[in-house]
């Protein structure tokens, strides 16, 4: 298992587009109007349609999975979503190592939009791989 300094911090960053938006619903099967409708979002106050709150999440995870490796396994994810993200826009999700104990490591996760700051906050848990079977 390869070790992973406390500090270590990886960013990822991606523009959530509307097609994105389209296949995520096809997923998640989640129809709710803020996520599928502009019109609507438009007119609960949004700028047009939300992106999911779960498309940060795994901005997030990507992060997780490059500090991880394949030697490891997200064991604990916990998220607080601060504010909206319109579709269209660039978000970009950091993870940072925080505690490191027998090859697991603990995490903060922060997701940042571009123009308004933060829109995720939480942390997360990488367990070994191996310790799961």
């Amino acid at each position: 298992m390869n070790e992973v300094a406390i500090g270590t911090r990886v960013a990822f960053r991606k523009t959530l587009t509307t097609a994105e938006q389209a296949l995520f619903t096809g997923i998640s099967g989640n129809l709710g109007a803020l996520y599928v409708d502009a019109n609507r979002a438009k007119a609960e106050g949004a700028p047009g349609m939300i992106a999911f709150e779960l498309v940060l999440g795994g901005l997030a995870t990507t992060c997780l999975s490059r500090i991880g490796g394949p030697s490891r396994r997200i064991g604990r994810m916990d998220l607080r979503f601060l504010a909206p993200v319109p579709v269209g826009s660039s978000v970009e999700a950091v993870a940072e190592v925080t505690a490191a104990e027998k090859g697991a490591l603990t995490l903060r996760l922060t997701g940042t939009l571009d123009g308004f700051g933060a829109v995720m906050d939480g942390e997360a848990e990488l367990l070994p791989f191996r310790a799961a079977a």
